[in-house]
Formats: C-alpha cells, structure tokens, sequence
C-alpha cells in the first residue's frame, strides 16, 4: 500500500521556521495539537532523541484558558496547522533557560531581557 503525504501538514523545515519566527518575535502561535486547537506562548525549541520539541505556556485550549500556567513540552510533529499570531508574550518566570534539559541541545531560545 502506497501512501501520499498530508499536503496540510507543514515540512518540519516550514515548522521550525515558523517556532523559530515566533520566538524571535515573542508571538504566540496556534495549532492543533491532539486534536484540539491551541495557542502556545513558544519559549525554546530543542532536540531530545533525534526529535524536535517545543517548550510552551498554554494560553488557551479549545478557546479556554488553562486551569493552571505551566510550560509544557510539544513534540514538533504533533503540531498541525501551526501558524504565527499577531498576539505578542513576555516571557515567562516559570521558564528556566538553564535548565539542564536543554544542556546542548538548544535551537533557539526567546530572549528574556
């Protein structure tokens, strides 16, 4: 069986172009992530075992905030429909740069100052 590509979903060159876009920026971006469409304040982009990640605040989920602020960890290939919003962030206290998770394996990471 043969299968085609999802012409929807975007090359990881185009998504680590635009995480990259909106950490730069400090946007937020939205995408579908489980079925469910949010809007992430991305704070780091790194590897761990070969794969991309992203480290972001949920601000919303299915247009409602999150019971609670905490940066989750966002596999880049279960993002979808990844797109970058005029909705600027500051960044987060509860992000630590230094965290020894990223040690060496930091794309890219929002400048707090």
């Amino acid at each position: 069986m043969t299968s085609t590509p999802d012409q929807s979903a975007p090359s990881n060159a185009n998504a680590n172009a635009l995480l990259l876009q909106a950490i730069a920026l400090r946007k937020c971006i939205t995408a579908t992530y489980n079925r469910m469409v949010c809007t992430l304040a991305p704070h780091i982009l790194y590897t761990k075992h070969d794969d991309v990640f992203v480290d972001a605040i949920t601000l919303e989920r299915d247009g409602q905030p999150p019971k609670e602020i905490k940066l989750g960890t966002f596999k880049l290939a279960g993002l979808k429909d990844i797109e970058v919003t005029d909705r600027s962030f500051v960044p987060d206290a509860i992000f630590n740069p230094g965290d020894i998770k990223y040690d060496r394996v930091t794309l890219f990471v929002v400048d707090r100052t």
